[in-house]
């Protein structure tokens, strides 16, 4: 039987284990976060996806992650706290991980080899790459950092 995203565990920001079965039935849109980033600003509109389709099964969830130009060098609790003052995030925002590399977090090398990047290239090019995850834990689909979020809204639409 293949794997699905159900059939990994990650850890929260207070390092507590969470398996990703805790999700199953809903539309997930997973991303790899950093605070000090060009891109940071998208997750308000992270935050705008969550509030508009949370009542329809909908989550992000981000992973804090410090392997792109040292742009997340706090702590989970540091990365927590900019979170919540700056952007007031209701998703959940998990614990730090590397997507790339020996050390890459096993979820992340699932989602990397179900969809591929650009030119078919498996690695995480930079921080706020998206992959977006159907009820079933299938990936469906990846999009690129300069992706902003309301562009992904009619693709979660289409699975919720």
């Amino acid at each position: 039987m293949s794997q699905t995203l159900y059939d990994f565990s990650v850890n929260d920001n207070a390092n507590n284990s969470v398996s990703l079965s805790d999700f199953k039935g809903k539309v997930l849109l997973i991303v790899n976060t950093a605070s000090k980033c060009g891109f940071t600003p998208q997750y308000e509109g992270l935050e705008d996806l969550q509030k508009n389709y949370r009542s329809q099964n909908f989550s992000v969830l981000a992973f804090p992650c410090n392997q792109f130009g040292g742009q997340e060098p706090g702590s989970n609790e540091d990365i927590q706290e900019f979170c919540s003052i700056n952007f007031q995030t209701s998703f959940p925002v998990m614990g730090k991980l590397e997507v790339n590399g020996n050390n890459a977090h096993p979820l992340y090398d699932f989602l990397k080899s179900e969809k591929k990047g650009l030119l078919g290239s498996k690695a995480i090019k930079w921080n706020f790459t998206k992959f977006l995850v159907d009820k079933n834990g299938d990936v469906k689909k990846r999009y690129s950092p300069n992706t902003e979020p309301k562009e992904i809204a009619q693709d979660i639409e289409n699975l919720l």
